[in-house]
């Protein structure tokens, strides 16, 4: 096992804005075990039509990833999260991994206009890609689910790495 310190990367970003896409590559790149919450959502058959659907089932997912986490991290294992930086509260969470297992973070956010998300979206749901489609996620899901995203502020004491559409994805 080599001495650096295992890191703990997450994402935030609009619904369609490349996270899931962010997260493979950075799982290749780094090497990190990938854990990526829609597909354990989906594996542990939480069906998600709504938003209240999702907050239900994420908690579930959460609670149970927790101890795995910390140990993953704790063996010297980097990790690559695809979920849970979207808000302060769920940032918090994450903290509540990286801190205890003594490892290191990296928030990659995700700075790409909604036009571009939307974009992406319907391609999505169109399409349907495998491993990347979990559901269909309507327009008005979509402008609920935004409102709610808040980027991070410097008082969260994260560290940032910014990424844009045109450049990263």
């Amino acid at each position: 096992m080599s001495n650096t310190r295992p890191v703990l990367h997450f994402v935030a970003g609009k619904v369609g804005a490349g996270k899931t896409t962010l997260a493979r590559k950075l799982a290749l790149e780094v090497p990190a075990v990938l854990i990526c919450e829609d597909q354990w959502i989906a594996s542990l058959g939480g069906e998600v039509k709504t938003l209240q659907d999702y907050v239900r089932a994420a908690a579930r997912c959460r609670k149970l990833l927790v101890p795995h986490l910390r140990d993953i991290l704790r063996v010297g294992a980097s990790v690559v999260l695809d979920f849970a930086g979207n808000t302060a509260r769920d940032r918090a969470w994450v903290r509540s991994i990286f801190e205890p297992a003594g490892a290191d973070h990296v928030l990659h956010v995700l700075d790409v206009p909604e036009t571009l998300c939307l974009e992406r979206l319907r391609q999505r749901n169109a399409e349907r890609p495998e491993g990347l489609f979990w559901g269909e996620v309507s327009e008005a899901l979509f402008h609920e689910v935004t409102k709610y995203y808040v980027p991070p502020s410097e008082e969260e004491g994260f560290r940032v790495v910014r990424h844009n559409a045109s450049r990263d994805l």
